[in-house]
C-alpha cells in the first residue's frame, strides 16, 4: 500500500479526476480565452505549483516560523518577497495572501473597525466585490459609499469622488477594480485622500502585470497600500500580494494576514508566485506587457468599427468592456453566442446597468491569455471580426447563423492549432 501511495500517478489512482483535468487541458488548447481575469502560467510555474513543498506546513514569516523544518520554505518565500519588492520598486511586500480578495480583507482587518466608512468604485462602474459589495463581507461589516463614472465618458468623475470624500470622511479610499478599462489618476486620488485624512489603497489586481512591464503608471509612489493578484496580467499562480513603502502600515499588515485572516501559508502557491515574479523581471515580459496593451486596443478598435459600443470609448489596459445592447443582446446572450464558436468570455455589468445579472448589458473581454499563447494584432483583428460576426448572426435566420458558427469554429480551430499551449 505504501509503495502504491507514493508511486501511483493520477491516471491510475483517480481516473475520474485525471480525465477531467485532461479534458480541461484540451478545452484550453482548443478555445480562445478572452476572460480578462484568466491567463496561462508557464510550465515552470506548474512545476512549482505541483511540487513536494505542498507537504510542508509553516506559520509566520521567514526566519520566524512556528514550525521546524522551514529552511527551504524560507528560501522560497524570501525569494518571492525580494522579487516583488524589486519588480514593483517598493520597500515592503507580503506574499502570503491566498487571493486578491484576502489581501484586501487583510487591509480592512489591519486598519478598520466594523462600521467605518470606505469610499470605493461602484461595482457596475468597474469596482470589485471585496471593495464593499453588499454580498461580500466588506459590504456587510463596513459603511460603504460608492463613487462612479461620468455617464457620457465612462470615466471616473474625480470631482464627485472629492465631493463624496468631503461629505462622508472615509477612513479608507480605494481605487482600482475588476472591469474599469482606463488608467486611474493616482495623483488626484492621493490628493483627495489627503484632504480627508483617509488611508489610500490601490487594488491593481488587473493591471499589475502592465505596471511590472512598464506600460502602465505605477500606483506605488502615491498609494499607502497596494494589493494585487499574481494571476491575470502577471500570468502566475493564483494568489495575492500586499505592497507598501510605509513601515508603520507594514507592521500592522503582517499580523493582519497571519494570524489575522489566514492560517498556514500555501507554500506551493508561494513557490509559483516566486517563479512568475522572476519571469516578470525579464525583458521578455516587458515585451509581453506592451503586446497585451496593443492587442486590447486593437480589439476595441475593430469592434468599434463593426458598430459595437465600447464603454469609455476604448482601453488603456488589457480590458475591453463592451455594451452589447448596441447589438440588441444581453451580456448572457453574447457570452453564450461566443461559446458556440469556442471563444470564452464573461457577462458583466456596465455603468448604470441593471442590478440583475440576467439583464446586464455588458461583456468583459481581455487580451492577456491570448497574448500569452502568441496572438498579435493580426490575430486579434481576426478575433474582433469573429466576435462582431457572431453578434450579428444572432438576429439572422437560422441557416445564416449556422453558417457563421461553422466558419467561425473553423477559424478558431486554425488559430488555436497555430498557437498551441503546453505542446
Amino acid at each position: 500500500m505504501t509503495k502504491s501511495y507514493f508511486h501511483d500517478h493520477l491516471a491510475a489512482r483517480d481516473p475520474l479526476i485525471f480525465k477531467a483535468l485532461e479534458d480541461e487541458k484540451k478545452r484550453q488548447q482548443g478555445q480562445i480565452e478572452l476572460i480578462a481575469s484568466e491567463n496561462s502560467v508557464s510550465l515552470a510555474s506548474l512545476d512549482a505549483l505541483g511540487s513536494v513543498i505542498t507537504n510542508k506546513t509553516v506559520e509566520g514569516y521567514p526566519g520566524k516560523r512556528f514550525h521546524g523544518g522551514a529552511d527551504f520554505a524560507d528560501i522560497v518565500e524570501q525569494a518571492a518577497i525580494d522579487r516583488a519588492k524589486e519588480l514593483f520598486d517598493c520597500d515592503f511586500a507580503n506574499v502570503q495572501p491566498h487571493s486578491g480578495t484576502q489581501a484586501n480583507q487583510a487591509v480592512f482587518f489591519a486598519l478598520l473597525t466594523p462600521g467605518d466608512v470606505v469610499l470605493s468604485l461602484d461595482l457596475a462602474s468597474g469596482g470589485h466585490l471585496s471593495h464593499g459589495a453588499k454580498p461580500n463581507q466588506s459590504g456587510r461589516w463596513f459603511t460603504i459609499v460608492s463613487y462612479g463614472v461620468d455617464r457620457e465618458t465612462g470615466r471616473i468623475d474625480y470631482e464627485n469622488v472629492e465631493k463624496l470624500a468631503l461629505e462622508h470622511k472615509p477612513k479608507l479610499l480605494i481605487a482600482g477594480g475588476s472591469s474599469y478599462p482606463r488608467e486611474i489618476d493616482f495623483v488626484r486620488m492621493r490628493e483627495i485622500a489627503d484632504k480627508v485624512g483617509a488611508t489610500y489603497l490601490v487594488d491593481m489586481a488587473h493591471f499589475a502585470g502592465l505596471v511590472a512591464a512598464g506600460v502602465h503608471p505605477s500606483p506605488i509612489p502615491y498609494a499607502d497600500i497596494v494589493t494585487c493578484t499574481t494571476t491575470k496580467t502577471l500570468r502566475g499562480a493564483r494568489g495575492g500580494l500586499i505592497l507598501t513603502n510605509r513601515e508603520d502600515l507594514f507592521k500592522k499588515l503582517q499580523p493582519a494576514v497571519f494570524p489575522g485572516v489566514q492560517g498556514s501559508a500555501h507554500l506551493a502557491t508561494i513557490a509559483g508566485k516566486a517563479v512568475c515574479l522572476g519571469e516578470a523581471l525579464t525583458d521578455e515580459f516587458k515585451a509581453y506587457g506592451a503586446n497585451v496593451k496593443a492587442n486590447a486596443q486593437l480589439l476595441a478598435e475593430v469592434l468599434h468599427k463593426r458598430g459595437v459600443r465600447i464603454v469609455s470609448g476604448g482601453t488603456d489596459t488589457h480590458v475591453v468592456l463592451v455594451d452589447v445592447s448596441s447589438k440588441d443582446l444581453t451580456g448572457q446572450q453574447s457570452q453564450d453566442a461566443l461559446t458556440t464558436i469556442n471563444v470564452t468570455s464573461n457577462k458583466n455589468p456596465i455603468p448604470f446597468d441593471s442590478a440583475k445579472p440576467s439583464e446586464w448589458k455588458g461583456l468583459r473581454l481581455g487580451s492577456s491569455a491570448g497574448t500569452t499563447r502568441g496572438f498579435g494584432t493580426a490575430e486579434f483583428e481576426i478575433i474582433g471580426n469573429l466576435i462582431a460576426d457572431i453578434f450579428e448572426a444572432q438576429v439572422a435566420d437560422e441557416a445564416t447563423r449556422a453558417d457563421v458558427i461553422a466558419r467561425s469554429q473553423a477559424t478558431v480551430a486554425k488559430l488555436c492549432a497555430a498557437f498551441p499551449i503546453y505542446a
